[in-house]
C-alpha cells in the first residue's frame, strides 16, 4: 500500500476506492487499523501550525466550544474547501486510539430529534444533557463538490470528551495541508483519475446497540 513520505497516511487512487465504497446509505469510511483510527480537523494557520509542531493543541485551541472530527478525508474536504475557506487552511490529520473512537460512537447523541432513537422529545433531550458527544450524518460530497447519496458522519466533542480526546486519544497529529493542496486540482478539474486520496474502508461497529443507534444496518468483519 502507498505512504505519503514521512507521513502516517496510507493513499490510494479515489477512483480504486470509490469502486468499493457503498455508494447510498449512511456509511462510517474511515482509516483505521487495529488500534487507532485517522480524523480531520482544519484549522486557522496559527492553531494548525502549533498543534502540528508540538503534536498536542495548545497554543489558540478552544478547550470550550464544541469541537468536530471527521473520519472521512472527502467530507473534510467539502467542509474546508479543500483547505481553502478562511480558518480552515491547514488541515489536520489525527491518529487517535480506537478505543476512544469507540466510546465516542456509544456515547454519542444525534444533534436533532431522531424519534427511531429516542422515543419521545423529552428522552432525546435528557440524552443530550447526558453527554458531551453529538453526531450529525450529513450527506456526502464527490471530490469536486457534487452532492451523493452516501451520507457521512461528523462528530462534536466538549467538556470530558474533548479533553480525553485531547489529552489522552492523540497517538499522532499532522499537518497534511500540503497533499491537500497537490490533490486540490485535480478534483476542481473533475480529474478524477489523477486524485490520490488516503485510503479508507468501512468502519465496524460491533456493539449492535451502538450500530442501531447509528442507522448502521450491516456490519462488516473487524477489519
Amino acid at each position: 500500500m502507498l505512504r505519503l513520505e514521512k507521513s502516517m497516511l496510507e493513499i490510494e487512487p479515489y477512483n480504486a476506492q470509490c469502486a468499493r465504497w457503498p455508494t447510498m446509505g449512511r456509511a462510517l469510511l474511515a482509516q483505521h487499523d487495529e488500534t487507532s483510527v485517522i480524523v480531520y480537523q482544519a484549522y486557522h494557520p496559527r492553531i494548525g501550525r502549533a498543534a502540528a509542531s508540538t503534536g498536542r493543541f495548545g497554543e489558540g485551541w478552544s478547550r470550550t466550544r464544541m469541537s468536530w472530527i471527521k473520519p472521512s478525508f472527502l467530507w473534510m474536504m467539502f467542509r474546508s474547501g479543500w483547505g481553502t475557506k478562511q480558518d480552515q487552511e491547514v488541515v489536520l490529520a489525527i491518529r487517535m486510539k480506537r478505543e476512544g473512537f469507540d466510546w465516542i460512537l456509544k456515547e454519542a447523541v444525534h444533534s436533532s430529534y431522531a424519534a427511531e432513537v429516542y422515543g419521545t422529545r423529552e428522552a432525546w433531550a435528557s440524552a443530550v444533557r447526558r453527554s458531551d458527544v453529538r453526531l450529525q450524518w450529513d450527506p456526502d460530497h464527490a471530490p469536486g463538490g457534487a452532492k451523493v447519496e452516501r451520507r457521512a458522519i461528523q462528530l462534536g466533542l466538549r467538556g470530558q470528551a474533548l479533553a480525553h480526546f485531547a489529552d489522552e486519544w492523540i497517538v499522532g497529529l499532522e499537518d497534511i495541508s500540503g497533499f491537500v493542496a497537490e490533490q486540490r486540482r485535480h478534483a476542481q478539474e473533475g480529474d478524477f483519475a489523477r486524485l490520490v486520496t488516503p485510503r479508507e474502508k468501512v468502519y465496524p461497529v460491533m456493539d449492535p446497540a451502538v450500530a442501531r443507534k447509528l442507522g448502521l444496518k450491516e456490519q462488516e468483519g473487524s477489519g
